[in-house]
């Protein structure tokens, strides 16, 4: 009897197949904004900026400029959910970075495909004004949100307009961001990074909470700019980034403070529209490209 030495039972003398080459992936589950300065326009730019691919699932389309908002269109909740599902099931998702979430409905509709999905690394947004002052959001919408989605999420990011609308009362200084933080983390989040930013002052402070107590504070000196348009989205897509990048959240959030702060300077004095002009997204000390007239 001899051995069989069929292709099918002989070891294989061919070399293992190579890694396959891919990009850190980012969803973004925003509302669109015709500025270009805030939402995904914004979200794509800063992914890009730090080497991810960024993927969109559009919520709404706003009629928008640096003026403000003068109207808002939702996207049909089976076309969002349809978005996110032909991206994930083919490409898939590293990290996620939520924004404008205008009705209770859609809210349900991503809560359920991050269910569905097991999506990761979700930075929550709560995008509810605008830096004009407009509102973005149902009222009824706030306590959905909290309620299905600060379990989900990695980490929520609201600004202090926005975490007063969501807690129902103000926030008075820089000492009261720890207790504001607490009750973030109260209403079901496991991190919450309270943005100091809208306080007056010489500092912006921003604070890191989990719910095991542990905070990290951040702050820096202000940047003169009458360019603030798009820093949350920023922030927050810059967070979701590093942590498609393999970063633990400290550090994503540090390095997304870092790039944004580069990016508020970039283009501190750069004229876009006249209003609330946008960041410079792309900024970059040897390839920075500024048009005068």
């Amino acid at each position: 009897m001899t051995a069989d030495h069929s292709p099918s039972t002989a070891a294989s003398t061919e070399p293992a197949p190579a890694a396959r080459k891919r990009y850190a992936r980012v969803l973004i589950i925003a509302g669109s904004d015709s500025g270009g300065g805030a939402g995904i326009q914004a979200d794509l730019k800063t992914c890009s900026a730090l080497g991810c691919y960024g993927m969109t699932a559009i919520t709404a389309i706003t009629v928008q400029n640096t003026l403000g908002v003068s109207g808002i269109h939702g996207i049909p909740v089976d076309i969002l959910r349809g978005q996110i599902d032909a991206v994930v099931e083919d490409i898939g998702a590293d990290a996620v970075k939520i924004g404008m979430l205008a009705t209770p409905e859609v809210v349900q509709v991503v809560a359920d495909a991050i269910r569905r999905h097991q999506l990761r690394n979700v930075v929550l947004d709560p995008v509810m004004v605008a830096t004009s002052g407009d509102r973005l959001i149902a009222p009824e919408t706030a306590s959905v949100l909290v309620r299905e989605l600060f379990p989900l999420a990695t980490v929520v990011t609201p600004n202090l307009d926005e975490a007063a609308l969501l807690l129902g009362h103000s926030i008075d200084g820089i000492d009261a961001l720890d207790g504001a933080v607490q009750e973030l983390l109260a209403l079901g989040a496991p991190a919450a990074l309270l943005k100091g930013g809208h306080l007056s002052g010489d500092l912006v402070v921003d604070l890191l909470g989990h719910g095991n107590g542990q905070r990290l504070r951040l702050q820096s000196q202000r940047i003169a700019t009458h360019n603030g348009h798009g820093t949350g989205c920023t922030l927050s897509s810059a967070i979701a980034s590093h942590l498609a990048l393999g970063l633990p959240l400290e550090a994503a959030v540090a390095q997304a403070r870092e790039y944004i702060l580069g990016a508020i300077a970039a283009g501190a004095d750069v004229f876009t529209g006249a209003g609330h002009g946008p960041l410079n997204h792309g900024y970059a000390p040897r390839t920075q490209v500024v048009v005068n007239g």
